[in-house]
């Protein structure tokens, strides 16, 4: 007598589980389940499957939450519109495509404040805001925070485009837009700054002993304040936040930032690290960040 096989759908045998068909069509492919054929694109189930499953219940559930879990970004997303509506469908899909830690605001003065204290990944900035407009917006933030800002607008002149891009913005989306193409423009936003962290020569942005250093526009910052540098100190930090940690001889900083190495360098380059350290040093008399390595040169400290 030939035994007949009961199978059930994914989608039966995640309600008989207890998770979703999405994760059982997962250990499907896997090969985790045992008996599982596929006809086209579906599986099918062994409805005898859930014996082999009695021990392993707990870990298809465990690994439904870690699934759920990846899906979720936790970088902050500041959206400023003084349209609400606007706000809300930007809001309910970037939910959708995972992100839950959103900030909003309604006026350029209000998303100044929020910029400051809560420190946002990304900003969605309308350029027609009442008050302060979106541009003015944009360069206050720049006196104090590098992060990633995308102008949303309804003018699409070459102009407009330009004058945002160049007050400090990072991209710019015009009006009537899709809100998914926004999502994904965050997205490639935030890849660019996470495959700058895993390629520290390729950073447009370096962090280094508590300073910031936005090798685009060549501004420094510590505290979220702008620090002023002279052309040769701002090459000299750049270089040194490249090698942060490292101990770099004073011909080779020499060298790598100024030219050849000469006679009478030595005290040259003493003097602009002292000029630096009373710029980025809380006790230029104490330096944390920029460190003399007696006979060997200097090393810029990669956390103070």
């Amino acid at each position: 007598m030939v035994k007949t096989i009961d199978y059930l759908t994914v989608k039966e045998a995640g309600e008989k589980w207890g998770v979703t068909a999405r994760m059982v069509n997962y250990y499907c492919s896997a090969g985790r389940i045992k008996g599982a054929i596929k006809k086209g694109n579906l599986w099918l189930v062994p409805a005898s499957a859930e014996n082999q499953w009695t021990e392993d219940t707990r870990s298809i559930k465990n690994l439904e939450v870690v699934k759920m879990n990846e899906n979720v970004n936790t970088n902050k997303i500041l959206l400023v519109d003084d349209e609400r509506d606007i706000m809300n469908l930007l809001e309910k899909v970037l939910r959708q495509e995972g992100f839950q830690n959103i900030l909003k605001a309604t006026s350029g003065e209000s998303a100044i404040q929020i910029c400051r204290t809560e420190k946002p990944d990304v900003i969605i900035l309308d350029i027609l805001l009442p008050g302060i407009d979106g541009i003015e917006v944009c360069r206050k933030i720049r006196e104090f925070s590098i992060c990633p800002i995308l102008f949303l607008s309804s003018k699409s002149d070459d102009v407009d485009k330009i004058l945002g891009l160049s007050s400090g913005g990072d991209d710019y989306v015009t009006k009537p837009f899709s809100p998914k193409e926004v999502a994904f423009r965050i997205k490639a936003q935030l890849r660019r700054k996470q495959f700058e962290q895993n390629n520290p020569q390729f950073k447009t942005i370096i962090e280094a002993g508590g300073i910031q250093i936005d090798t685009d526009s060549q501004r420094v910052y510590k505290a979220d304040k702008e620090v002023s540098l002279t052309a040769r100190e701002y090459q000299i930090l750049e270089y040194m936040a490249r090698n942060a940690g490292k101990i770099i001889g004073k011909e080779r900083l020499y060298e790598q930032v100024c030219g050849e190495y000469g006679t009478g360098v030595d005290n040259t380059m003493m003097v602009h690290i002292r000029h630096l350290r009373e710029k980025i040093e809380d006790d230029p008399a104490n330096p944390k960040r920029i460190i003399t390595i007696k006979g060997l040169g200097y090393k810029l400290e990669k956390r103070v």
